[in-house]
Protein backbone atom coordinates (compact mmCIF):
# COMPACT_ATOMS: atom_id res chain seq x y z
CA UNK A 1 0.00 0.00 0.00
CA UNK A 2 1.00 3.53 -0.77
CA UNK A 3 1.89 5.98 2.05
CA UNK A 4 0.68 9.46 1.60
CA UNK A 5 2.49 12.26 0.78
CA UNK A 6 2.62 14.94 2.69
CA UNK A 7 2.17 17.43 -0.29
CA UNK A 8 -1.27 15.44 -1.19
CA UNK A 9 -3.90 18.17 -2.11
CA UNK A 10 -7.49 17.36 -1.18
CA UNK A 11 -7.83 17.29 -5.21
CA UNK A 12 -5.24 14.77 -5.44
CA UNK A 13 -6.60 12.36 -3.00
CA UNK A 14 -10.10 12.67 -4.42
CA UNK A 15 -8.99 12.01 -7.88
CA UNK A 16 -7.32 9.06 -6.09
CA UNK A 17 -10.65 8.03 -5.14
CA UNK A 18 -12.55 8.28 -8.15
CA UNK A 19 -10.43 6.56 -10.30
CA UNK A 20 -10.01 3.63 -7.27
CA UNK A 21 -13.95 3.32 -8.25
CA UNK A 22 -13.79 3.51 -11.88
CA UNK A 23 -11.22 0.70 -11.73
CA UNK A 24 -13.55 -1.93 -10.01
CA UNK A 25 -16.32 -1.44 -13.10
CA UNK A 26 -18.80 -2.23 -10.30
CA UNK A 27 -22.51 -1.89 -10.16
CA UNK A 28 -22.44 0.22 -7.48
CA UNK A 29 -21.09 3.24 -9.64
CA UNK A 30 -24.17 3.51 -11.25
CA UNK A 31 -26.31 4.64 -7.71
CA UNK A 32 -23.41 6.86 -6.68
CA UNK A 33 -23.14 8.82 -10.31
CA UNK A 34 -26.67 9.72 -9.17
CA UNK A 35 -26.02 11.64 -5.90
CA UNK A 36 -24.66 15.40 -5.11
CA UNK A 37 -21.46 16.18 -6.13
CA UNK A 38 -20.19 16.23 -2.33
CA UNK A 39 -22.34 13.03 -1.45
CA UNK A 40 -21.10 11.41 -4.18
CA UNK A 41 -17.56 11.97 -3.27
CA UNK A 42 -17.97 10.30 -0.18
CA UNK A 43 -19.28 7.69 -1.40
CA UNK A 44 -16.68 7.09 -3.67
CA UNK A 45 -14.18 7.42 -0.24
CA UNK A 46 -15.95 4.30 1.37
CA UNK A 47 -16.44 2.20 -1.65
CA UNK A 48 -12.73 2.89 -2.33
CA UNK A 49 -11.95 2.01 0.90
CA UNK A 50 -14.33 -1.08 0.96
CA UNK A 51 -12.32 -2.13 -2.16
CA UNK A 52 -8.40 -1.70 -0.75
CA UNK A 53 -9.65 -3.61 2.32
CA UNK A 54 -11.20 -6.26 0.20
CA UNK A 55 -8.41 -6.68 -1.82
CA UNK A 56 -5.84 -6.99 0.69
CA UNK A 57 -8.16 -9.93 1.83
CA UNK A 58 -8.52 -11.61 -1.64
CA UNK A 59 -4.94 -11.10 -3.37
CA UNK A 60 -2.23 -13.77 -3.18
CA UNK A 61 -0.01 -13.40 -0.41
CA UNK A 62 0.79 -14.37 2.68
CA UNK A 63 -1.53 -14.33 5.61
CA UNK A 64 0.72 -12.43 8.20
CA UNK A 65 1.23 -9.43 5.29
CA UNK A 66 -2.29 -9.64 4.92
CA UNK A 67 -3.11 -9.33 8.89
CA UNK A 68 -0.27 -6.57 8.82
CA UNK A 69 -2.17 -4.64 5.77
CA UNK A 70 -5.54 -4.79 7.61
CA UNK A 71 -3.81 -4.20 11.00
CA UNK A 72 -2.50 -0.13 9.73
CA UNK A 73 -6.01 0.52 8.40
CA UNK A 74 -7.11 -0.35 11.88
CA UNK A 75 -4.57 2.24 13.14
CA UNK A 76 -5.67 4.69 10.48
CA UNK A 77 -9.29 4.27 10.96
CA UNK A 78 -8.49 5.18 14.68
CA UNK A 79 -6.61 8.09 14.24
CA UNK A 80 -9.50 9.41 11.69
CA UNK A 81 -11.55 9.45 15.06
CA UNK A 82 -8.86 10.44 17.82
CA UNK A 83 -7.70 13.71 15.15
CA UNK A 84 -4.39 12.39 14.41
CA UNK A 85 -3.53 12.68 10.45
CA UNK A 86 -3.69 9.24 9.01
CA UNK A 87 -0.91 7.20 7.17
CA UNK A 88 -2.39 5.58 4.34
CA UNK A 89 -3.96 7.82 1.12
CA UNK A 90 -7.59 6.48 1.11
CA UNK A 91 -8.08 6.82 4.87
CA UNK A 92 -6.84 10.28 4.22
CA UNK A 93 -9.53 10.58 1.98
CA UNK A 94 -12.23 9.05 4.53
CA UNK A 95 -11.02 12.25 6.99
CA UNK A 96 -14.05 14.11 5.40
CA UNK A 97 -16.92 12.34 5.11
CA UNK A 98 -16.62 10.67 8.67
CA UNK A 99 -17.22 14.00 10.13
CA UNK A 100 -19.50 15.72 7.34
CA UNK A 101 -21.99 12.50 7.87
CA UNK A 102 -21.47 11.03 11.04
CA UNK A 103 -19.98 8.24 9.59
CA UNK A 104 -19.88 5.41 12.88
CA UNK A 105 -16.28 3.97 13.61
CA UNK A 106 -17.74 0.18 14.28
CA UNK A 107 -19.12 0.41 11.02
CA UNK A 108 -15.88 1.14 9.50
CA UNK A 109 -13.88 -1.36 11.77
CA UNK A 110 -16.71 -4.45 10.80
CA UNK A 111 -16.06 -3.65 7.18
CA UNK A 112 -12.14 -4.31 8.13
CA UNK A 113 -13.02 -7.69 10.33
CA UNK A 114 -15.28 -8.84 7.36
CA UNK A 115 -12.64 -8.76 4.85
CA UNK A 116 -10.39 -10.26 8.18
CA UNK A 117 -12.42 -13.62 7.52
CA UNK A 118 -11.57 -14.03 4.06
CA UNK A 119 -7.78 -13.49 4.87
CA UNK A 120 -6.21 -16.92 4.89
CA UNK A 121 -8.71 -19.93 4.05
CA UNK A 122 -11.86 -18.06 4.15
CA UNK A 123 -15.19 -19.44 5.15
CA UNK A 124 -15.97 -23.22 4.70
CA UNK A 125 -19.40 -24.58 6.28
CA UNK A 126 -19.89 -21.70 8.74
CA UNK A 127 -22.24 -21.93 11.43
CA UNK A 128 -25.19 -20.08 10.20
CA UNK A 129 -24.86 -17.28 12.73
CA UNK A 130 -21.15 -17.00 11.66
CA UNK A 131 -21.97 -16.37 7.85
CA UNK A 132 -25.18 -13.90 9.48
CA UNK A 133 -21.82 -11.75 11.18
CA UNK A 134 -20.17 -12.16 7.83
CA UNK A 135 -23.00 -10.38 5.98
CA UNK A 136 -23.58 -7.66 8.56
CA UNK A 137 -19.72 -7.57 8.23
CA UNK A 138 -19.31 -7.33 4.62
CA UNK A 139 -22.43 -5.72 3.69
CA UNK A 140 -24.46 -4.27 6.24
CA UNK A 141 -22.06 -2.03 7.51
CA UNK A 142 -21.47 -0.98 4.12
CA UNK A 143 -24.83 -0.25 3.51
CA UNK A 144 -24.82 1.83 7.64
CA UNK A 145 -22.04 3.78 6.55
CA UNK A 146 -23.91 4.46 3.02
CA UNK A 147 -27.47 5.60 4.45
CA UNK A 148 -26.06 8.25 6.18
CA UNK A 149 -24.14 9.44 3.78
CA UNK A 150 -27.40 9.72 1.06
CA UNK A 151 -29.10 12.20 3.30
CA UNK A 152 -32.73 11.96 5.34
CA UNK A 153 -30.99 9.82 7.74
CA UNK A 154 -33.88 8.29 9.87
CA UNK A 155 -33.91 4.75 11.95
CA UNK A 156 -35.73 3.37 9.00
CA UNK A 157 -32.89 4.08 7.33
CA UNK A 158 -30.44 1.46 9.45
CA UNK A 159 -33.06 -1.28 8.42
CA UNK A 160 -32.48 -0.71 4.46
CA UNK A 161 -29.12 -1.04 5.17
CA UNK A 162 -29.74 -4.80 7.37
CA UNK A 163 -32.01 -5.90 5.39
CA UNK A 164 -30.72 -4.95 1.30
CA UNK A 165 -27.03 -5.57 3.01
CA UNK A 166 -28.08 -9.24 3.17
CA UNK A 167 -30.22 -9.72 0.24
CA UNK A 168 -27.15 -8.65 -2.16
CA UNK A 169 -24.80 -10.75 -0.02
CA UNK A 170 -26.49 -13.82 -0.12
CA UNK A 171 -27.18 -13.39 -4.22
CA UNK A 172 -23.36 -12.77 -4.31
CA UNK A 173 -22.74 -16.14 -2.08
CA UNK A 174 -25.40 -17.93 -4.68
CA UNK A 175 -23.91 -16.86 -7.60
CA UNK A 176 -20.66 -17.30 -6.86
CA UNK A 177 -20.53 -20.69 -5.42
CA UNK A 178 -18.35 -23.00 -8.12
CA UNK A 179 -16.17 -19.61 -8.52
CA UNK A 180 -15.66 -19.85 -4.20
CA UNK A 181 -15.36 -23.46 -4.43
CA UNK A 182 -12.08 -23.16 -6.64
CA UNK A 183 -10.76 -20.57 -4.17
CA UNK A 184 -11.75 -23.06 -1.15
CA UNK A 185 -14.17 -21.41 0.26
CA UNK A 186 -18.11 -22.39 0.90
CA UNK A 187 -19.87 -19.82 2.42
CA UNK A 188 -23.18 -21.81 2.33
CA UNK A 189 -24.42 -22.42 6.05
CA UNK A 190 -23.74 -25.75 7.61
CA UNK A 191 -27.03 -26.59 9.08
CA UNK A 192 -28.52 -25.85 5.85
CA UNK A 193 -25.99 -28.37 4.25
CA UNK A 194 -26.52 -30.83 6.35
CA UNK A 195 -30.00 -30.88 6.27
CA UNK A 196 -29.80 -31.52 2.39
CA UNK A 197 -27.37 -34.27 3.47
CA UNK A 198 -24.64 -32.89 2.17
CA UNK A 199 -21.94 -34.15 4.78
CA UNK A 200 -18.60 -32.94 2.96
CA UNK A 201 -16.34 -29.92 3.96
CA UNK A 202 -14.61 -30.39 0.49
CA UNK A 203 -15.86 -27.62 -1.49
CA UNK A 204 -15.07 -29.56 -4.80
CA UNK A 205 -17.14 -32.13 -3.62
CA UNK A 206 -20.32 -30.18 -2.23
CA UNK A 207 -20.12 -28.63 -6.03
CA UNK A 208 -21.20 -31.44 -7.48
CA UNK A 209 -23.54 -32.86 -5.05
CA UNK A 210 -26.91 -33.59 -6.20
CA UNK A 211 -28.55 -31.60 -3.79
CA UNK A 212 -26.58 -28.76 -3.73
CA UNK A 213 -28.91 -27.04 -6.26
CA UNK A 214 -32.08 -27.49 -3.88
CA UNK A 215 -29.66 -26.24 -0.23
CA UNK A 216 -29.04 -23.11 -2.80
CA UNK A 217 -32.54 -22.86 -3.28
CA UNK A 218 -33.51 -22.60 0.52
CA UNK A 219 -31.07 -20.18 1.18
CA UNK A 220 -32.79 -18.09 -1.78
CA UNK A 221 -35.66 -18.06 -0.04
CA UNK A 222 -34.04 -16.75 3.01
CA UNK A 223 -32.47 -13.60 0.62
CA UNK A 224 -35.94 -13.25 -0.95
CA UNK A 225 -37.69 -12.62 2.43
CA UNK A 226 -34.59 -9.87 3.08
CA UNK A 227 -35.35 -8.03 -0.45
CA UNK A 228 -39.46 -7.78 0.73
CA UNK A 229 -37.82 -5.93 4.10
CA UNK A 230 -35.71 -3.84 2.35
CA UNK A 231 -38.12 -2.65 0.15
CA UNK A 232 -41.04 -2.45 2.93
CA UNK A 233 -38.04 -0.21 4.74
CA UNK A 234 -36.97 1.70 1.65
CA UNK A 235 -40.97 2.84 1.59
CA UNK A 236 -40.92 4.67 4.88
CA UNK A 237 -37.46 6.73 3.72
CA UNK A 238 -37.17 9.61 1.55
CA UNK A 239 -37.19 8.24 -2.03
CA UNK A 240 -34.96 10.77 -2.89
CA UNK A 241 -32.19 10.18 -0.27
CA UNK A 242 -32.75 6.04 -1.26
CA UNK A 243 -32.24 6.34 -5.23
CA UNK A 244 -29.11 4.82 -5.39
CA UNK A 245 -30.14 2.12 -2.70
CA UNK A 246 -33.14 1.29 -4.68
CA UNK A 247 -31.01 1.11 -7.69
CA UNK A 248 -28.85 -1.47 -6.40
CA UNK A 249 -31.60 -3.21 -4.80
CA UNK A 250 -32.94 -3.73 -8.60
CA UNK A 251 -29.80 -4.16 -10.46
CA UNK A 252 -29.24 -7.43 -7.38
CA UNK A 253 -32.82 -8.43 -8.36
CA UNK A 254 -31.95 -8.78 -11.50
CA UNK A 255 -29.34 -10.88 -10.93
CA UNK A 256 -31.25 -13.03 -8.53
CA UNK A 257 -34.17 -13.65 -10.65
CA UNK A 258 -32.15 -15.24 -13.42
CA UNK A 259 -30.31 -16.98 -10.64
CA UNK A 260 -34.34 -17.99 -9.69
CA UNK A 261 -34.96 -19.35 -13.38
CA UNK A 262 -31.70 -21.36 -13.80
CA UNK A 263 -32.38 -23.12 -10.01
CA UNK A 264 -29.36 -21.83 -8.57
CA UNK A 265 -27.40 -24.38 -10.47
CA UNK A 266 -23.32 -24.00 -9.75
CA UNK A 267 -22.03 -22.29 -12.41
CA UNK A 268 -18.12 -20.89 -13.39
CA UNK A 269 -19.85 -17.96 -15.25
CA UNK A 270 -21.41 -15.92 -12.77
CA UNK A 271 -24.76 -14.50 -13.70
CA UNK A 272 -24.51 -10.72 -15.45
CA UNK A 273 -27.33 -8.38 -16.38
CA UNK A 274 -26.75 -6.80 -19.69
CA UNK A 275 -25.93 -2.72 -19.46
CA UNK A 276 -29.12 -1.88 -20.82
CA UNK A 277 -30.87 -3.47 -17.51
CA UNK A 278 -28.25 -1.42 -15.69
CA UNK A 279 -29.45 2.08 -17.66
CA UNK A 280 -33.06 1.58 -17.35
CA UNK A 281 -32.68 0.38 -13.15
CA UNK A 282 -30.42 4.04 -13.01
CA UNK A 283 -32.88 5.91 -15.01
CA UNK A 284 -36.32 4.47 -13.82
CA UNK A 285 -35.10 5.52 -9.82
CA UNK A 286 -33.09 8.16 -11.22
CA UNK A 287 -36.17 10.02 -12.61
CA UNK A 288 -38.45 9.33 -9.85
Amino acid sequence: MTVASPGQSQADLDAMVIERVRRSGSSFYWGMRLMAPERRQAMYAVYAFCREVDDIADEPGLAVDKQRGLAEWRDDIAAIYEGREPCLPLARALVGPVHDYGLQQGDLLAVIDGCEMDAGDGLVRPPKAILDLYCDRVACAVGRLSVRIFGDFTPRCLDVANHQGRALQLTNILRDVAVDAQMGRLYLPDELLTAHGIASRNPAEVLVHPALPAACRELAAEARHHYAEARAAMADCSPRAMRPAAIMLAMYHAIFIKGEKDGWRPRMEPIRIPRAVKIWCALRHGLL
